[in-house]
C-alpha cells in the first residue's frame, strides 16, 4: 500500500530524577551530600533516508517515544542519558505540526535531519543544592518531561520530470521503456493507482528522475476519478512531460481536447504547477494516427509536439534529448 500521508505523536524521553544521598565512609561519618543528577531524556530525530519511498513503516504506529534518562545515584554519579530515537522517512517529506498546521521542516535531500522534540532535562541531585549555609540538603528535583508534538507528514516525491496526462495516455508504458521502473501496464484506464519513480540514464554522466502519477480526468479538482490527491508528487519537478494519446479509442476525447482537459485541471490545482516548463508528447504513433491530429494538438498547445511510440521505440531518443536539454536550461 502506498502511504503518502501519516499522522502520529512524537515524545522526547523524560529526564531522570535527581538523587538524595549522603557519604557514609568509615572515617567520615558526616561526609556530606553526594546525590547525583538525573540523566537527560533522549530526543526524537527525523532523518531523510533515500532507501524509503513511503510512510508504510511508521503510518500505523500512533506514538514514537525516545528513551527516558536514568536517575542519579550516590557518589555524585549522574544517571545515564536516554538514547535518541531516529525516525527514518523518505526524502521529500514535509513535516507539519498537526495541531497548528504550520510547516516545521522540509526534508528535501537524503541525509537531511531535524531534532523535532528534545528530551527532558534531568533532575538535580542533593549535592548540587549544598551551600556554605545549607550543608546537608535533603532535596532533589524530578526530571522534566520531554517535548511532545503531534506531527502530520505529507510526502511530495523528489523528481526532475513529472509525467501527466489523461488515463491510458501511455505514461506507465513510457516510464517502463526509458527507465528500470516497472509500473502496471494494461489497456484500460486507471492502471496506475499510485505514483511511480524511475531513474533515466541518458549516458554515463547524465541521468534524471521521472515521476509517473495516476491519470487526471475532467472534474478531478472536484474529486472525480482519483482527484488531485497525487498532483503534489509533481509539484517539485522542474519539468512536466504532458502525454496525449494520438490515437484515442471510441468515447475518448480527441488529442487537442485531451490536452486542454489536463491543462485546466493543473491550473485548478496550482497556477505554479501549471506554469512549469512543459514538453508535449503525442503517444501511440505505432497505431498510425491522422497527421492532422498532431497539427491540431500543436496549435492547442502552442508548442512543438514530440511524436513517440513506446512500443516500437520511435521518437524516444529524440524525446530524451529534448528533456535533457530542457533540464540543462532550467
Amino acid at each position: 500500500m502506498f502511504q503518502d500521508v501519516a499522522e502520529f505523536i512524537v515524545r522526547g524521553g523524560r529526564g531522570g530524577d535527581g538523587c538524595v544521598s549522603f557519604r557514609r565512609e568509615r572515617f567520615l561519618p558526616k561526609g556530606g551530600p553526594d546525590g547525583g543528577d538525573g540523566g537527560r531524556g533522549g530526543s526524537v530525530i527525523l532523518v531523510a533516508d533515500p532507501q524509503l519511498t513511503t510512510f508504510t513503516d511508521c503510518a500505523l504506529r500512533p506514538l514514537f517515544q525516545a528513551e527516558n534518562g536514568r536517575p542519579g545515584e550516590g557518589g555524585n554519579r549522574t544517571g545515564r542519558g536516554g538514547a535518541d530515537l531516529e525516525i527514518r522517512l523518505p526524502p521529500g517529506t514535509i513535516v507539519m505540526d498537526a495541531e497548528h498546521g504550520h510547516v516545521l521542516k522540509d526534508l528535501r535531500e537524503p541525509g537531511d535531519r531535524v531534532v523535532i522534540v528534545r528530551g527532558g532535562r534531568g533532575g538535580r541531585g542533593n549535592a548540587s543544592f549544598a551551600t556554605a549555609v545549607r550543608q546537608v540538603p535533603r532535596r532533589a528535583t524530578r526530571g522534566r518531561p520531554g517535548g511532545e508534538r503531534r506531527l502530520r507528514l505529507v510526502l511530495s516525491l523528489m523528481a526532475d520530470v513529472g509525467l501527466v496526462g489523461l488515463p491510458n495516455a501511455g505514461k506507465s508504458t513510457l516510464l517502463s521503456r526509458i527507465s528500470s521502473a516497472r509500473p502496471k501496464v494494461a489497456d484500460y484506464p486507471f492502471t496506475t493507482l499510485v505514483p511511480h519513480l524511475g531513474v533515466v540514464r541518458v549516458d554515463v554522466d547524465r541521468s534524471f528522475c521521472v515521476a509517473d502519477i495516476p491519470g487526471l480526468i475532467r472534474g478531478a479538482s472536484e474529486g472525480a476519478g482519483l482527484g488531485h490527491r497525487f498532483l503534489r508528487h509533481v509539484e517539485r519537478t522542474r519539468l512536466l512531460v504532458h502525454l496525449v494519446d494520438a490515437a484515442p479509442g471510441p468515447g475518448s476525447p480527441p488529442p487537442a481536447e485531451a490536452y486542454r482537459i489536463v491543462r485546466e485541471e493543473l491550473r485548478a490545482f496550482s497556477e505554479e504547477l501549471a506554469g512549469k516548463p512543459e514538453i508535449v508528447v503525442a503517444t501511440k504513433m505505432d497505431l498510425g494516427p491522422d497527421p492532422s491530429v498532431l497539427k491540431s494538438l500543436a496549435r492547442e498547445a502552442e508548442r512543438e509536439v514530440s511524436p513517440v511510440s513506446a512500443v516500437t521505440g520511435e521518437g524516444l531518443r529524440s524525446l530524451l534529448g529534448r528533456i535533457t536539454e530542457a533540464l540543462r536550461e532550467d
